[in-house]
């Protein structure tokens, strides 16, 4: 029972908390708006002063309801005596909050205070809205009693669904559905039909077909955030090998991104030096620049692990960034202004369209996934991850620990250099301001969101840290909030990753009695 009272409360004051956070900042008025355009019924008060206050009635429902069920979440085998209390008491203490809170900024409302100077999405109209357009303590007996109704509904709900999935006629369904058909499913036939070079063959064209035929029917606007998510995924490719392969902690990793993005720039733009090289010619110098600049850097520190090396190679990409935009370079870089009118790739005679330049990138991810899908299956994969689990083990059992790191961070300076590249072409601009250190966090990032080690992960990384936040640009000023949010509950959900690497398992191998030649005795 205490316990119950005690989870109870902590989410309470946790999710009281929460929805007065979004009243500050004003979040409640835009996911208000959101719920009405999808119900349809901003247009019908269109010409009113009064915004819909059953979508504000909806919000705090559907918030309260998440209140129940998180509060039941933390207890869930629990009698439903408990339950009931565990759910009344996160409605009690949201409601609380909650409601002495509405009450005091409407009393201070009335009384002419204005909140803007401080909080300018708290505006009047925004306060009269969250009090119902009513007097401040009807407006806080309302939440008051949404809090206590819906809480006390998603405490329950929750208890329901797990008393319902542990009820013996379910288990015994599901158990009778898993014999009638995963078990009869043989794993060794799908196996054996995917190891099949002709059915692979066949899949891989299929695939190919389906991305051919995306950039035209996506348009200019998704053809370039899509663009932008293959550039990370050939990033998270390279910073994979180094960090997810070989466990080496890299936070420079953005010094190659933007040697080979200047590289590029410097050896197709008319300014400053006119050198107009050809753009396949320049895609390989950039890449060999990046492998040198690796090769550079690498030699004198991969003997430190850890913390140091993220630090000394946090250092060396500020130190790229500071250099690029110096007085002393400006001659040969250009300055803070960048470099402009970078070179295109070219194809009978004319520029790439955007729809071509995507079908590039795609390609160049699919030579890089299996690029990385080797590299990660071969001997010098598993030397990598020797290191990564114990390089002292990995020393002792033979493994040249030095020429293996090395070998990964030039890997790795090699996909930023044509990822690097890639960016100022498509762009036709660099400049010093694309290389900062939020380049080399974000892609730090995807490889870790996505998974450590994982390819599928990478691309999943990619997606949901670059392409995500675009999806939610209806959210206005607030997608990075619920951005933020939604990596916070994967990081709860998932976290080793959407797409974690598995690990091999060792099998005992099954002993079979020697065959034994019966010889009939006459």
């Amino acid at each position: 029972m205490k316990r119950a009272l005690n989870h109870g409360l902590r989410t309470g004051l946790l999710f009281g908390i929460i929805f007065i956070f979004l009243i500050l900042i004003g979040f409640v008025v835009t996911a208000t708006n959101i719920i009405g355009g999808i119900l349809g019924n901003l247009d019908n008060v269109a010409s009113q002063a009064r915004q819909p206050v059953g979508n504000l009635l909806l919000f705090t429902a559907l918030v309260a309801l998440l209140n129940g069920l998180a509060a039941q979440r933390k207890n869930p085998d629990a009698p439903w005596l408990q339950v009931l209390l565990c759910g009344f008491m996160a409605g009690l203490v949201s409601a609380v909050f909650v409601g002495v809170f509405i009450w005091g900024i409407g009393e201070l409302h009335m009384s002419g205070t204005d909140f803007r100077t401080y909080l300018p999405n708290l505006g009047p109209d925004q306060i009269r809205y969250q009090l119902f357009y009513s007097t401040p303590l009807a407006a806080a007996q309302t939440y008051g009693i949404y809090f206590l109704i819906f809480s006390l509904v998603g405490a329950l709900l929750a208890k329901s669904f797990r008393w319902i999935s542990q009820a013996p006629a379910i288990q015994q369904g599901f158990s009778a559905i898993k014999r009638n058909t995963v078990n009869r499913v043989d794993l060794t036939v799908i196996k054996g039909t995917l190891d099949n070079k002709f059915v692979m063959i066949g899949l891989f064209v299929i695939v190919a077909i389906v991305l051919y035929f995306l950039p035209l029917v996506w348009g200019s606007y998704w053809n370039y955030i899509m663009g932008t998510v293959a550039i990370y995924i050939l990033l998270g490719l390279g910073l994979n090998i180094i960090v997810g392969y070989s466990g080496q902690l890299v936070l420079g990793y953005v010094a190659f991104f933007a040697t080979g993005a200047y590289t590029f720039a410097l050896l197709t733009a008319p300014q400053p030096h006119a050198l107009g090289l050809n753009f396949i010619l320049a895609i390989g110098i950039s890449i060999l620049v990046s492998v040198l600049a690796g090769l550079l850097v690498g030699l004198p520190i991969l003997n430190l692990r850890g913390d140091y090396l993220a630090i000394v190679t946090l250092g060396f990409g500020e130190i790229v960034r500071i250099l690029i935009r110096s007085d002393l370079l400006t001659p040969i870089t250009n300055g803070p202004k960048g470099v402009t009118d970078v070179g295109q790739p070219m194809w009978m005679g004319s520029v790439f369209s955007e729809i071509n330049y995507m079908h590039l990138l795609m390609l160049l991810v699919l030579v890089g996934l299996f690029i990385a899908k080797r590299l990660k299956d071969s001997r010098t994969g598993r030397a990598w991850i020797a290191i990564r689990e114990d390089q002292t083990v990995a020393q002792a059992t033979g493994v040249n620990t030095y020429q293996y790191k090395i070998l990964a961070l030039l890997l790795g300076a090699a996909f930023a250099g044509l990822s690097g590249a890639l960016f100022a072409s498509r762009n036709q601009f660099t400049g010093p301001e694309d290389f900062t250190l939020m380049v080399s966090v974000n892609v730090l990032c995807i490889v870790i969101v996505g998974g450590m080690g994982s390819l599928p992960g990478v691309i999943l990384g990619a997606f949901v840290l670059k392409g995500l936040p675009e999806l939610l640009r209806e959210l206005s000023d607030y997608r990075l909030l619920v951005f933020g949010a939604l990596l916070v509950v994967m990081m709860i959900v998932r976290p080793n990753g959407l797409w974690p690497v598995g690990r091999r398992k060792y099998k005992k191998p099954v002993e079979q009695a020697p065959d034994t030649d019966l010889e009939e005795v006459n």
